[in-house]
């Protein structure tokens, strides 16, 4: 079958039911019609705020990244730092607050790069990047109560190296920095 026949038609969503609270998100039950062939097919849904995340880029040259404990994987991650947005607060605003709080570091030029979907399978939420060019620290970290941060900063081509050899396992980290590489092929 090509995949022109695959796609004979739209899903249908024929029913949404609550599912249980969690601390991050809301979840649902859908029930859909698989177009190919009527089969009804159950989902769970994560239904959350949308996420931001910022390439800061020093004076000197450096981006800034976070190593913190992610509980998915139990392991520790080196990644840009970002969050979640807070209600009624527009993408680079929720930025420049998630930088400040997780780096106490601050910037005047910001870029928007992109958004891609946190994971379009089973969540319903965006991911916004952007980049903040000559980063500098002027605040105190502000970390939530389920943080513990450190902060590591490296040069940009170490950054892209690392890239290229796969160091990076957040995805929305490596989305961010291959847009970023892309659209700046000559750092």
């Amino acid at each position: 079958m090509n995949a022109a026949n695959a796609q004979s038609g739209k899903w249908k969503r024929l029913k949404r039911e609550p599912g249980p609270p969690l601390k991050l998100f809301r979840t649902f039950e859908d029930l859909y019609v698989n177009p190919r062939n009527q089969a009804n097919e159950k989902m769970i849904i994560l239904s959350g705020r949308d996420s931001v995340n910022v390439i800061p880029l020093t004076t000197t040259g450096e981006i800034i990244f976070v190593r913190q404990f992610r509980f998915g994987i139990e392991a520790e991650t080196l990644e840009l730092p970002g969050g979640l947005t807070e209600p009624d607060e527009n993408p680079e605003e929720a930025a420049r607050r998630e930088l400040r709080e997780e780096t106490g570091y601050a910037a005047d030029s910001w870029e928007f790069l992109n958004k891609v979907g946190s994971n379009p399978v089973f969540m319903d939420s965006w991911v916004f990047h952007f980049v903040a060019r000559e980063a500098t620290l002027k605040y105190d970290l502000q970390l939530d109560v389920g943080e513990d941060i450190s902060l590591e900063l490296l040069p940009v081509k170490e950054t892209l190296f690392r890239l290229e050899q796969g160091f990076f396992t957040h995805p929305h980290t490596i989305s961010a920095l291959c847009t970023f590489f892309l659209r700046n092929p000559m750092l």
